[in-house]
């Protein structure tokens, strides 16, 4: 636990650090564990030095020393410890956020996430199977190319050999991936293991890593570690929402049978929101929204689970707000969320200092959570507040806003809840209730958007060979609004209420514009793939040819490589088929050419 305010990371001493694992080439030593993760971190609480890193694994990984403190002891090589300075990722936030603080009083063991922002500009995606992979996963599960995500298993048990008497130590996967229930059950192996046999165990599962296959859309794939073999399915887009777990298959032949993730990222939706099972709805529409809204929870393990919860909630939609499932008073942007003098920022913002209820009264929504209790045969519900019963002591749980939610309670949900509850339903069975249950409700409101958002598509036939392509029309919101009265919610969603309030909310809020900006790169690509698939079945190109000059010539040329070069790139929708009739088109035009041109263009 930190040791408050005071407290600093380690020091800052060392030499520069090894190259950036940003710049790994596929073959390179540790090119497939940077599939998977960033790399490992050991943070510990020193008592003079407060929480320090101890260790980060493999040795070129790179830190800013914002991102953990200044410097850090690094691994070099199995027996041997070097302090590195390490520029890239926050230290100081990862040592403040792998630990929890002081009010939470966690014993034993505890599991956790956080996410923070990676300073010092976006990484490029070095990993050869990244962008194919990002374009085959749903968005909302799509890599964060400027944030990271921290999975924390944090152990503190009574130690009479330490000086303060406790045992604190945290090890932390950091990733680019939001596949929380994956990591969870990998940490739940290793951080036992880990902290019973310290570096050399923790070695070992890197190696194990780093021979993994890629984690490529659609695949089922078995990934060994410490004699446990996880088998676990990678989302796609092709996959239809599914309200059971996916069937085990291919273990006939390994020893031992895998653990099956029935998931890699969807946690309890039941659990998570047991507190807060009456306002389900209510808080969709905040997400919806992109409302800014604290979590005050007991513990970091509460906080980033009910954040996380709601994020996914919108699925399919992609979450565009920010969003921390656990933060602290030390974290570099406590001043940027916290500051009066403008409005609150679109965040969700998981804590556990009670201080952030004095520091952040201004937030138009803050949902207090206490420890799970049952009432009845429904667990504990918090109860709707007015923001101004709000104490910056002793706050009792409640949803503290005043917003008014547009649709009315679905209170046949809430009574099939109970019901299962009262029957002694597996947790994950009313987990997939819920879960289907927000599915259709987010389906229902964007499937109109969808409709209108591929009306606006210019049509097949107005696309000719030798001419630009036509323009995407603009997305008009009042002829949007009239087109609901026969093409609404309402038919696929029995839910009554303000429909057309939520919609023009809706449009001013960050999901709106993440949505339409999506959906207009997907047809703007569309559009283009469908003019090379014009041009490709043209049959009269040498006649195009003979009145048109030179530069038309090279021109059309050097078009059609760039498509070609996009679409082998996986960011056109071209069938292989038009690839290959577009490079034998290539070739006709550039043979058409004088000499000299044939040798510019043929150059590599």
């Amino acid at each position: 636990m930190d040791a408050g305010p005071g407290a600093a990371p380690h020091p800052a001493r060392g030499r520069p650090g090894a190259p950036s694992s940003a710049t790994r080439a596929p073959g390179a030593p540790w090119a497939r564990f940077s599939a998977w993760l960033e790399c490992v971190c050991v943070v510990t609480f020193d008592l003079e030095l407060g929480q320090a890193l101890e260790l980060v694994y493999p040795s070129d990984s790179r830190l800013t020393d914002k991102e953990v403190g200044p410097a850090l002891w690094e691994r070099t090589s199995p027996g041997e410890q070097a302090l590195t300075r390490f520029p890239v990722f926050q230290k100081s936030s990862i040592c403040y956020l792998s630990f929890p603080d002081s009010h939470s009083g966690c014993l034993g063991d505890t599991q956790f996430s956080f996410r923070i922002r990676q300073c010092g500009g976006q990484r490029h995606l070095w990993h050869p199977d990244d962008r194919h992979g990002d374009s085959g996963v749903p968005v909302s599960l799509q890599r964060e190319a400027a944030h990271y995500f921290g999975y924390v298993y944090f152990r503190q048990v009574k130690d009479s050999s330490v000086k303060r008497g406790y045992f604190q130590k945290s090890l932390v996967l950091v990733s680019r991936l939001p596949f929380v229930r994956l990591f969870q059950a990998l940490l739940s192996l290793i951080a036992p293991e880990y902290f019973d046999k310290l570096v050399p165990c923790l070695e070992a599962v890197c190696s194990e890593i780093d021979q993994w296959p890629a984690p490529m859309p659609g695949q089922t794939l078995n990934l060994p570690v410490m004699g446990v073999v996880l088998q676990v399915h990678i989302p796609s887009r092709a996959d239809k929402p599914e309200s059971s777990p996916p069937k085990q298959c291919g273990h006939e032949n390994l020893l031992p049978a895998p653990v099956v993730l029935s998931s890699v990222h969807e946690l309890d939706l039941f659990r998570c929101f047991q507190p807060v099972l009456a306002h389900v709805q209510m808080l969709w529409e905040l997400m919806l929204l992109g409302e800014p809204l604290v979590v005050l929870a007991p513990s970091p393990a509460v906080s980033s689970e009910m954040v996380l919860a709601l994020t996914s909630c919108l699925q399919p939609l992609k979450f565009c707000c920010d969003y921390r499932p656990y933060f602290t008073v030390h974290d570099s942007e406590f001043k940027e969320f916290t500051t009066r003098t403008q409005a609150p920022p679109n965040v969700v913002l998981g804590v556990t200092n009670p201080f952030f209820i004095k520091t952040l009264q201004h937030w138009p929504h803050i949902l207090r959570i206490g420890e799970p209790r049952m009432s009845g045969d429904l667990p504990k519900q918090v109860k709707l507040k007015k923001p101004s019963r709000l104490k910056t002591l002793d706050t009792k749980p409640g949803l503290y806003t005043a917003y008014t939610a547009h649709l009315h309670r679905d209170k046949a949900l809430l009574r099939r809840l109970l019901k299962g509850l009262q029957r002694e339903r597996p947790s994950d069975l009313l987990s997939a209730l819920l879960r289907r249950h927000l599915l259709e409700l987010t389906q229902s409101f964007i499937i109109p958007l969808e409709h209108y958002m591929a009306s606006l598509m210019p049509l097949q036939k107005s696309i000719t060979p030798w001419k630009t392509p036509p323009q995407i029309r603009p997305f008009r919101q009042d002829d949007f609004l009239r087109s609901l009265e026969h093409s609404g919610p309402q038919l696929t969603c029995m839910l009554k209420g303000d429909w057309l309030g939520l919609y023009r909310r809706f449009f001013k809020s960050p999901h709106f514009d993440g949505w339409y900006r999506q959906r207009h790169k997907e047809m703007a690509q569309k559009l283009e793939a469908l003019h090379l698939e014009a041009i490709c079945e043209a049959q009269n190109i040498e006649i195009w040819m003979k009145d048109k000059s030179e530069v038309e010539v090279v021109d059309l040329v050097l078009k059609l490589r760039e498509r070609l070069v996009r679409a082998q790139g996986h960011q056109l929708p071209v069938k292989e088929a038009t690839m290959k009739r577009a490079r034998l088109y290539i070739e006709t035009v550039v043979r058409s050419l004088p000499m000299d041109l044939q040798v510019v263009l043929c150059s590599p």
